[in-house]
């Protein structure tokens, strides 16, 4: 269990905690949400040993195993592989131990090396790292690549998977989905919920505390209220504290004026003072309730655009790539007046090539891209956080874009992006990345595009500024694509969803929900089975032989999914059966001792551990085949 009792802590000036509590237990897993700047970093500082408490008491058990992720991972030709394997310590130590022993040929001395590798999982260790590596994005020919070949989003997953190898009794993750794909939080998703250690986890995207937290810790004027249940739950009842609070308060605020009034007017008056005094003392001894405070400051909305002409963009036949690169070929793409369009795919894929071709044509190698005369672009993307003048201020960019402002106009739109007047004056080159971002949004709203190309925008935003532009874009009258991991995001404000992979660009029919299964589906390269023949109308007189030809179609798409799972599950228990063939073998006291069998010993143990991951994938395989199964038959049932 982690304890935190009558914690204050300081930075500085800055006090981030003043008598906070927070108790969190084994098998749970919590969200750590607040405004950016509330202390939540410096929590988990706390619980690693770096930052003292000055006050009160931090208590994590002291043989407990804690992993969290390296902010920086320096290039090195250290392989993929062997970068995540360095995640558990101890297992390294151990395999480094018989490397040096089987180098100096002192092999009489393995032994007990290997029955330490066998308390250690350490004859899956390449397996289970590799699974890590395939579920975070990385292909197969990327394992044993080094290090130095990966950019710097590829090196942060690098450190997430060694933090996942580590077998850890407390796992710390600081905005684990920042660097992620949608399809690798997916994945980072259901292999969290498979933990049984304390998981706490800072991430401003809901979706993702949504489907993993069992319980969320608020960071909010300096004290920690843990809430029961997900991120939507916490919503909902943070709703209610607060209806509550503020009732309490209006009513307090009333009672008060009412004992107030009665002190003032007999306060002097000999018969009454004994009574007004009384009741002097009673408002002194009262404990005040604070009035009911929701700390969200942003509050913006994007101007109606001058003019909405019916077709905006065009892209035809477009091949899209760098240089000599093609990247995506054969595009057809057409944004209409009001279409909110989001684009899915992995990283990699394309969906930045494609927003860059909508934006200035940058990226089309071939075909026609063409805009209406009076589409006015909006394009948000990371990189244009460094086109911003860093020795300008906030203030001098919102002058630039819209010079016929006020001062007065200024300050007053910088502060609904939560710039106060002390900062809208100063330098944005310390501007954090969420500040910058603000920033870069603010200016985009006062161009008044008529098409908002957006590639991850709540990249550094926090979760009440997610709210804010989600709500914004919501109200937007334009039109809209974007690129976002964030699927609350994207639930909130698109319309037509379009897949970019092997290539290509195709629209998909279905909503974010079926994402999931539709990836689980490509992996398995079972998407066709699911799809099945088209259906197409029929007059009353063939109803009943329609219907009976649907039902043969339903049961022919059906039957290689149900196959599938047949062969998992007869393939899963032919390993179980030999694994405990194996460890039976295992428990033949004759391999041990001064006669035994060290040899047999040591291959017996191998293919125990093979077995394992071969029973460990098969567990997986039939749970993922199992659910496409029950997804095709709900599909196919609507």
């Amino acid at each position: 269990m982690i304890s935190l009792s009558q914690v204050t802590l300081r930075r500085g000036r800055l006090v981030l905690f003043q008598e906070a509590g927070l108790q969190v237990h084994a098998g749970q897993r919590m969200g750590v949400v607040g405004r950016n700047g509330c202390g939540k970093s410096s929590l988990f500082a706390l619980l690693r040993g770096e930052l003292e408490a000055d006050a009160g008491e931090v208590q994590v058990p002291r043989d407990a195993v804690i992993a969290s992720v390296r902010q920086e991972t320096p290039g090195s030709d250290r392989s993929a592989l062997e970068t995540v394997i360095d995640g558990d310590a101890e297992l390294r130590a151990t395999l480094d131990r018989v490397r040096d022993l089987e180098a100096a040929g002192r092999t009489a001395e393995l032994q007990p090396l290997v029955e330490q590798l066998e308390h250690l999982d350490g004859f899956t260790a390449e397996t289970r790292a590799g699974r890590l590596l395939h579920g975070l994005g990385f292909a197969p020919e990327d394992h044993h690549r080094p290090v130095s070949d990966f950019s710097g989003g590829w090196r942060m997953r690098l450190n997430l998977a060694q933090a996942l190898m580590c077998r850890s009794d407390i796992l710390l993750l600081d905005e684990p989905t920042n660097h992620l794909d949608l399809p690798a939080i997916l994945w980072l998703e259901r292999w969290l919920k498979h933990y049984e250690g304390i998981a706490l986890v800072i991430s401003h995207d809901r979706d993702f505390l949504d489907g993993l937290c069992t319980h969320i810790a608020h960071i909010e004027r300096q004290r920690v209220e843990s809430y029961t249940g997900n991120y939507s739950a916490f919503e909902e009842m943070r709703a209610e504290r607060l209806s509550l609070q503020q009732a309490l308060f209006e009513r307090q605020q009333k009672e008060i004026k009412h004992i107030q009034s009665y002190v003032d007017r007999f306060r002097y008056k000999a018969s009454k003072a004994k009574q007004a005094q009384s009741r002097l003392k009673m408002l002194e001894r009262m404990e005040r309730i604070a009035p009911a405070h929701v700390d969200s400051e942003f509050h913006f909305s994007f101007r109606e655009p001058e003019r909405q002409p019916q077709q905006l963009a065009v892209l035809e036949h477009a091949r899209l790539g760098y240089g000599d690169s093609t990247v995506l070929d054969g595009v057809r793409l057409q944004v209409l007046a009001g279409d909110r369009i989001g684009l899915l795919g992995v990283n990699g894929a394309g969906k930045s090539t494609l927003v860059k071709a909508l934006a200035d044509g940058a990226t089309v190698l071939d075909g026609e891209r063409s805009l209406h005369t009076h589409t006015r672009l909006g394009y948000f993307a990371q990189h244009q956080l460094e086109l911003l003048e860093p020795r300008e201020s906030a203030r001098w960019h919102v002058a630039r874009t819209d010079p016929k402002m006020t001062e007065q106009q200024q300050r007053n739109f910088l502060g609904r992006f939560g710039f106060p007047n002390d900062r809208v004056d100063e330098p944005v080159a310390p501007f954090s990345g969420g500040e910058k971002a603000r920033l870069v949004l603010a200016l985009l709203v006062l161009r008044r595009p008529n098409l908002l190309l957006l590639d991850e925008p709540t990249n550094h935003l926090d979760l009440d500024m997610r709210q804010a532009l989600s709500m914004a874009l919501m109200d937007y009258e334009g039109a809209l694509v974007v690129i976002a991991h964030d699927r609350h995001l994207l639930r909130s404000v698109c319309e037509d969803l379009y897949i970019v992979h092997d290539g290509g660009l195709e629209h998909f029919d279905d909503d974010l929900d079926h994402y999931p299964a539709w990836l689980r589906a490509r992996e398995r390269d079972a998407g066709d089975a699911e799809d099945g023949p088209e259906e197409t109308p029929v007059n009353g007189r063939n109803a009943r032989k329609a219907e009976r030809q649907a039902g043969a179609r339903r049961r022919q798409a059906l039957k290689p999914l149900q196959r599938r799972v047949e062969r998992v599950e007869k393939e899963l228990e032919s390993q179980r059966r030999e694994l405990a063939e194996v460890e039976a073998a295992l428990g033949d006291a004759t391999l041990y001792g001064p006669d035994g069998k060290p040899a047999e010993v040591t291959r017996l143990l191998e293919r125990q551990g093979t077995l394992r991951s071969a029973v460990e994938d098969g567990e997986w395989a039939w749970l993922e085949a199992s659910e496409a199964l029950e997804t095709a038959e709900a599909e196919l049932e609507r």
